[in-house]
Order: structure tokens, then C-alpha cells, then sequence
């Protein structure tokens, strides 16, 4: 006798970035800054402190004190993952219910609907507008006719830059009985967030992540925030060590060191604003490349040459994120965001 895979994960293949050394790396909205050495040395020691022999915190305190102190919100209502997409994974399948149906925005990050078709629950979408922005009326009445148990969308969004003020948020949790998540890993470089209102709502909750303005990519470490309730059921259903006690010791130094990360930040917010203002510039010049403002840490655009632009910077080792119809450019250094457009402009000089 055989053993066959089943159908919905017999022809999935799995996920592969981008390989291979490059001088420039543009492509994963990563934080183009390591950690200076004095914080390096804090981890160090934190590190060496660690008892390896020993299952990590499952409850993650330390880390999630030193993140609740941070964005100024309680520790109870925190609850930390391995990465913002273990907490996806986890309450798409723990929330919804054999039969309920959960509500995407497209275009958004692709994982929300993946999980939901590995969680086998069924999965609508809605269709931004032309200017890759919600309706946030439109979107109350879908979830509210169609009967949608669970929303949920990154806002700002990934990839589009783009993103719903809060004013709007709020009226969009306070109109629906669905359970919203706002996935706010790109809401350090805006003033829009949620994440200190969440007990005002029975149906919210928040997500955040060390990988993006934190720099912290390598620890896959994320976080919900959502009102007691929504987080003691989120606690119950994770696994009970699913936080590593290096990414915790590392997590509870780097959030520690608030006016470092608050510094970077505003450096990435200017260069995002070069990058944008560079683009605009080449936008001026060519036809069929058009540039979006970004509320992110990336820039993007929409031309016909993305495909044979990315190939053109590949070969002079600079990586962005090619996806069809558009090209995404994270935010890098000012020397980064110098070589690129000299590049792009090569490229159209030809």
C-alpha cells in the first residue's frame, strides 16, 4: 500500500527567497542597520545567562513586559509567537469554526489566504480600489451580508504602502460582529495604530512584529494584542513553548533600548522619503513608471519594465521584489538608496 499526500498540500512547493550573496538586498522590507556593538554586548551577556538545558518561558514574560513598556500598553493583554505568522496560522484555525468564512483584502500579504487553505476554512476577498485603498464602507457592508466571522488585513499594507486611518479602523471594528485583526508590522513607520485601544473592543486584535522597524528579522518573534479575553484563549491554544529562550533574552534587550529604535525609525521614515522622491523624479522622465506613497518601509511601482528592471539590478547585485505588474523597493541606507537609483537610471538610459 501508498501513502498519498492530500490534495490541498500535494502540489504546494515550498518557500524560496531569493539566494546568493548581493551587495544591496531591497527585496524582504528588512531594517538595512545592525545593532550598534554596545547593544550587541547587551545581548551578549544576555545570551550567556540563558539556561540551555532548560524549555523556554511559555508565557514569554520578560519579552513581553519589555514590549508592553515599549508601545506603553499592559503586559496582559500581549501575547508573544514565533513570528507575526505562527499567530496567523494559530487563530485562523483555533477561531474560526467548521463552516465559518473569513474575509481578505487583496492586494495583501499572500499568507493570510495560504494559512486559511491549509486551516481549510473558506476564504473571500475583497478588492481594494483603483488607488489600492480600501473602502472601509464597502467593506462593513461585505463582512456584514456575507456573514465573514473573521477579517483581517495589513494595514499599512504589504505591499502596497498604502494605508486606513484610524478614524476609519475604528469605525470599521465598531460596525461588524467579525473578529478584525489589523497585522500592524509596518505601523512604526506611521502614527495610525490601534494597539492602545484594543480593550475598548470585544472583536480586535493587533498584531505586531520585531522584523521590520525593531531589526530584529532573525529572532521571528511577533505579537498580539487584544483585550483579556481574546488573550487568555490565544495563550490557551498555542503551543507551550513556542517562543525560544534566545529570541526572548535577545527580544527583552533590544526593546529596552527605546531611544535607539525610536532614532532609526525617523532614519528609515527620511530615507523612505528620498527613495520616494527619487522615484518620482524617474516617474517624471519615463512614461508607464508610476510611483505610490508609502506609509512603510518600502517604496512601490507599477510599470511594464519591472521584470527586465529587476534582472538589470540582480545583475549589478542589488535584489528588490519583482511581483508581476509591479516592482516593491525596500528602504535601505542613504549609500543604498544612492547606488539604486543611479541604477534604475542606467537601466532606462540604455
Amino acid at each position: 500500500m501508498n501513502y498519498e499526500l492530500n490534495q490541498k498540500i500535494r502540489e504546494l512547493e515550498p518557500y524560496e527567497p531569493i539566494s546568493g550573496t548581493y551587495k544591496i538586498r531591497l527585496d524582504a522590507n528588512e531594517c538595512p542597520y545592525n545593532y550598534p556593538a554596545e547593544i550587541k554586548e547587551q545581548i551578549a551577556k544576555a545570551i550567556q545567562n540563558i539556561n540551555f538545558n532548560r524549555y523556554p518561558d511559555p508565557m514569554a514574560s520578560e519579552v513581553v513586559n519589555s514590549f508592553a513598556e515599549y508601545y506603553n500598553i499592559d503586559p496582559k493583554l500581549v501575547t508573544a509567537g514565533n513570528g507575526s505568522d505562527e499567530l496567523i496560522f494559530l487563530i485562523e484555525s483555533a477561531f474560526m469554526d467548521k463552516g465559518d468564512k473569513m474575509l481578505v483584502v487583496s492586494p495583501d500579504f499572500s499568507m493570510y489566504k495560504f494559512y486559511s487553505s491549509i486551516c481549510e476554512v473558506e476564504c473571500d476577498s475583497f478588492i481594494k480600489d483603483d488607488t489600492l485603498n480600501i473602502d472601509v464602507d464597502l467593506l462593513i457592508k461585505k463582512i456584514n451580508e456575507d456573514n465573514i466571522k473573521l477579517v483581517i488585513f495589513s494595514n499599512p499594507c504589504n505591499p502596497t504602502g498604502q494605508g486606513m486611518v484610524a478614524e476609519d479602523a475604528r469605525k470599521l471594528v465598531n460596525s461588524v460582529n467579525a473578529l478584525v485583526i489589523l497585522d500592524e508590522a509596518y505601523m512604526d513607520f506611521w502614527n495610525q495604530s490601534l494597539i492602545g485601544e484594543v480593550e475598548n473592543y470585544s472583536n480586535l486584535i493587533v498584531f505586531r512584529t520585531a522584523s521590520k522597524a525593531v531589526g530584529s528579522a532573525a529572532l521571528r518573534l511577533g505579537f498580539a494584542v487584544a483585550n483579556e479575553a481574546i488573550s487568555k484563549a490565544i495563550k490557551a491554544v498555542k503551543s507551550p513553548y513556542n517562543v525560544n529562550s534566545i529570541s526572548q533574552a535577545i527580544g527583552s534587550i533590544i526593546y529596552k533600548n527605546k531611544e535607539y529604535l525610536l532614532n532609526r525609525q525617523k532614519t528609515i521614515v527620511r530615507n523612505r522619503e528620498k527613495l520616494y522622491n527619487e522615484l518620482v523624479k524617474i516617474a517624471g522622465n519615463k512614461k508607464n513608471f508610476k510611483v505610490f506613497s508609502s506609509c512603510a518601509n518600502f517604496i512601490l511601482v507599477k510599470t511594464p519594465y519591472g521584470k527586465d528592471l529587476w534582472e538589470y539590478l540582480k545583475d549589478n547585485s542589488i535584489v528588490i521584489r519583482y511581483m508581476g505588474e509591479y516592482i516593491r523597493i525596500s528602504v535601505g541606507t542613504e549609500n543604498e538608496i544612492d547606488e539604486t537609483v543611479k541604477c534604475i537610471n542606467d537601466f532606462f538610459s540604455r
